[in-house]
């Protein structure tokens, strides 16, 4: 069976191969080639986008990977050109199968316009439609207006990429209806796209993360006391503005308390490309009185990512909207405390407190006094529920097998 994949990051052999840097996400994908590819009778291509003006092809162990050119085009925008690109692609690999990861980029819509949906999967990461409806996570117009910079008026307000958000929603919408096959793995993302397109068959797969995820555990005594860790906040929907608004609380009981930040620092960066959404987070850290308490990481790669949840007290997720997301995920197999919003897929994380509390988006006080009990309960946490559940929902070897067995499903139909 040739089984071609459709990316919307390029896989580290490939850029490791080209010199590129390695993407600091998006390893989970790789993990899970690497355990299918080991099942055997799978021939797989990868295929993504990248910014140069020609293709190139490689094989590498076993896989041959394609990256198309965007020639100056950006992957937020339907660009044309690549449905060409799909046709070489499709004569010399002939594809039993296409897995399009994330229905996020238009790049697996190229495909289906250009050769159709047979045999065609989309596996669900986000939603796009649906997370644009939550993108400024409470954050209003007047303060939006409040914290303008030089670069929102040259490239345009968080109002702006709400609605480029929705655009790509609509291409996202195309793709999903196009399709005969979805895969997903929470009740939200399949309720979202049964409503899109109801006569698709549904998949349900879980996902394997990185590797090195898979071994650790987090003990009180070796954690930080009193630090919380939040994966990325480069964007309003991963709600970093709303556990700053939720610190005064935690202070108050918790005087010591320390946030740390991975992913973009948004705030730390030159006057001319400060957005307005760190503009408000720097507001927020002075309105607060947070100087000092909160520390921006930046991109950090797996290790130090594994370090950063282990060295937490707690391991917050305040997002607006998620699905699934793997940061929790990584949190639950390390089994640090994890507190998370209850939005989109979350109750599927979380099913039982002893995997982790939930509460409402917009409760900051709500947040602040999971936080607080986290700090308070951690000599007694029992991880053990949360590391079992968290195992055997990202069981490498089992979504392997249920991956191939999909495709066989697919092509079966």
């Amino acid at each position: 069976m040739n089984v071609l994949w459709i990316t919307n990051i390029g896989m580290p052999p490939i850029c490791e191969a080209m010199g590129l840097p390695v993407p600091a996400i998006g390893g989970w994908m790789y993990s899970s080639l690497r355990r299918v590819k080991e099942l055997g009778d799978i021939r797989f291509a990868v295929a993504t986008t990248w910014h140069g003006d020609h293709a190139v092809e490689k094989n590498i162990d076993g896989v041959t990977y394609h990256m198309l050119p965007l020639k100056g085009h950006s992957n937020n925008v339907y660009n044309s050109h690549l449905e060409e690109e799909w046709r070489r692609i499709r004569d010399s690999f002939r594809p039993d199968v296409v897995h399009v990861h994330g229905s996020e980029f238009p790049l697996g819509l190229a495909y289906v316009r250009a050769y159709g949906s047979a045999g065609v999967t989309v596996s669900i990461q986000g939603m796009l439609s649906v997370y644009a409806r939550y993108y400024c996570a409470g954050i209003t117009e007047k303060e939006v207006r409040g914290n303008m910079t030089l670069r929102d008026i040259l490239r345009g307000t968080i109002m702006h990429d709400r609605r480029e958000m929705a655009q790509r929603g609509v291409y996202e919408t195309e793709l999903l209806r196009s399709v005969n096959h979805i895969i997903g793995r929470t009740q939200w993302d399949c309720d979202n796209t049964r409503a899109v397109n109801p006569e698709a068959a549904y998949h349900f797969c879980n996902e394997t993360l990185r590797e090195s995820f898979y071994t650790g555990r987090w003990s009180p005594e070796s954690c930080r006391r009193h630090r919380i860790f939040v994966s990325q906040a480069i964007y309003p929907i991963k709600g970093l503005h709303k556990l700053l608004q939720a610190m005064p609380l935690i202070l108050r009981e918790y005087p010591d308390t320390q946030i740390l930040v991975g992913g973009t620092d948004i705030v730390h960066r030159p006057w001319y490309r400060l957005t307005g959404y760190g503009h408000y987070i720097q507001r927020l850290i002075e309105a607060n009185g947070l100087e000092g308490k909160v520390e921006f990481a930046g991109m950090l790669d797996e290790r130090r990512m594994k370090e950063a949840y282990l060295s937490a007290n707690v391991f917050v997720c305040p997002s607006s909207i998620e699905n699934s997301p793997n940061s929790v995920g990584e949190a639950q197999l390390l089994g640090v405390p994890t507190v998370a919003a209850y939005v989109g897929g979350m109750a599927d994380m979380i099913p039982t407190p002893g995997c982790g509390e939930m509460y409402r988006f917009e409760e900051t006080a709500m947040l602040a006094g999971a936080v607080c009990r986290a700090f308070r309960n951690s000599e007694s946490f029992d991880n053990t529920e949360m590391r079992q559940t968290a195992a055997l929902r990202h069981n490498p070897d089992m979504n392997a097998r249920t991956l191939a067995r999909i495709y066989n499903e697919i092509v079966m139909r």
